[in-house]
């Protein structure tokens, strides 16, 4: 090495230890190693998805407000830990953050296949609503027994359903195909079964390489995810049903969580907190842009529900609602029954929901036993 390329070495070693490869708190002074604080944050799906982009911003955000004293280290699209394997890793403390879909916590408390059941809010004002009061509380309350803190809902919008063998348009035309469903959620499977169609869980690293080779004939899922993970490229058929809600939660380890200064904890809370509007709304616009983009694709023949069709829908589910309400629990599928029906009477001037046509002793707070 000559003595000129030595000098240009020492240089850039040096520009690098002044400009930030250590971290310095809020005084100035360099964080000690033993001191900083890691949290592994590992979830399954792209980086360009609303979560993937979140877990970023909030992880950037984290260190910045802490002055390098929190390490937030984001291990996307299954890298880390899958599907069926994050949440046994969070309560043991293998990671520290993890952002499942609301399905797969039905394995600890089944009151949260209450967010499967189809058809269950008409909008996401509706969902926000909910999972932003009382309902969101109860919710939340049934994690803590398992050593798990929730967070935040974060919103990934509302689901559709893709397939490799016709247009989905009427009940009947799921009759003898295969759906990949999440893991965990029995009303998920059910839901299928009530469409004469078969459900297999699957975690949703595998989905792609299953859809293409045929294994299952379809799936369900948002526009975000069906275009981060390709499987409109092995999907040729879509239809726009807005059928399901899909949210995850943002959950971290208790016993971590408490083990944090309450410093620490004040920054993080109020960082998820602005993240998770901001996530909000990157849903909306992203999953609203992936749908353009799938259409201008030219490889999917699109089909979007009309009111009627979307009644038929509705109507084969019904008993969805019947079987599930005792497993879920009768005063929190009413409560949902109730804000639904609230709701809808406020920004229509009466009460339109299908639930409430089908199962009309909702309207005055109380369904009879043996009704829904």
């Amino acid at each position: 090495m000559t003595g000129r390329a030595r000098w240009i070495l020492v240089l850039a070693v040096s520009f690098l230890l002044i400009t930030g490869c250590d971290q310095r708190g809020p005084d100035g002074e360099q964080v000690d190693p033993k001191e900083k604080i890691v949290i592994k944050f590992s979830h399954v799906v792209a980086e360009d998805t609303p979560k993937g982009q979140a877990a970023r911003r909030f992880a950037r955000l984290v260190q910045q407000r802490t002055g390098g004293r929190v390490e937030v280290q984001v291990f996307p699209n299954s890298t880390l830990y899958k599907d069926g394997e994050e949440m046994d890793a969070l309560q043991q403390g293998a990671v520290q953050m993890i952002a499942p879909t609301t399905s797969k916590l039905s394995c600890l408390a089944p009151q949260w296949q209450l967010l499967d059941l189809p058809y269950l809010f008409e909008n996401k004002e509706q969902v926000y609503q909910a999972l932003d009061g009382e309902i969101g509380k109860k919710l939340f309350a049934t994690l803590e027994p398992h050593n798990i803190h929730p967070l935040a809902f974060w919103d990934n919008g509302f689901k559709h359903m893709t397939n490799s063998k016709r247009p989905l348009v009427h009940p009947r035309d799921f009759a003898g195909l295969t759906f990949r469903v999440m893991i965990n959620s029995r009303v998920l499977e059910e839901q299928f079964r009530c469409l004469g169609a078969r459900a297999t869980g699957l975690p949703f690293s595998d989905v792609y390489s299953t859809l293409a080779a045929r294994q299952v004939d379809g799936q369900e899922n948002t526009m975000s995810n069906i275009y981060s993970q390709r499987f409109y490229e092995v999907q040729p058929y879509l239809t726009v049903s807005n059928h399901g809600y899909m949210g995850y939660v943002v959950l971290t380890n208790a016993a971590f969580w408490r083990s944090l200064p309450p410093d620490i904890r004040k920054i993080i809370e109020e960082t998820m907190t602005e993240v998770t509007l901001w996530e909000r709304e990157q849903a909306a616009s992203l999953n609203e842009k992936n749908f353009k983009q799938i259409e201008s694709s030219g490889k999917v023949k699109i089909h979007t529900l009309t009111p009627p069709e979307r009644i038929e829908w509705q109507a084969a589910f019904t008993p969805l609602y019947r079987q599930f309400k005792p497993v879920i629990g009768n005063e929190l599928v009413e409560a949902v029954l109730r804000m639904k029906n609230y709701s809808s009477s406020v920004s229509r001037g009466h009460a339109t929901g299908w639930l409430f046509k089908q199962f009309p002793e909702s309207n005055t707070g109380g369904v009879r036993a043996g009704k829904l």
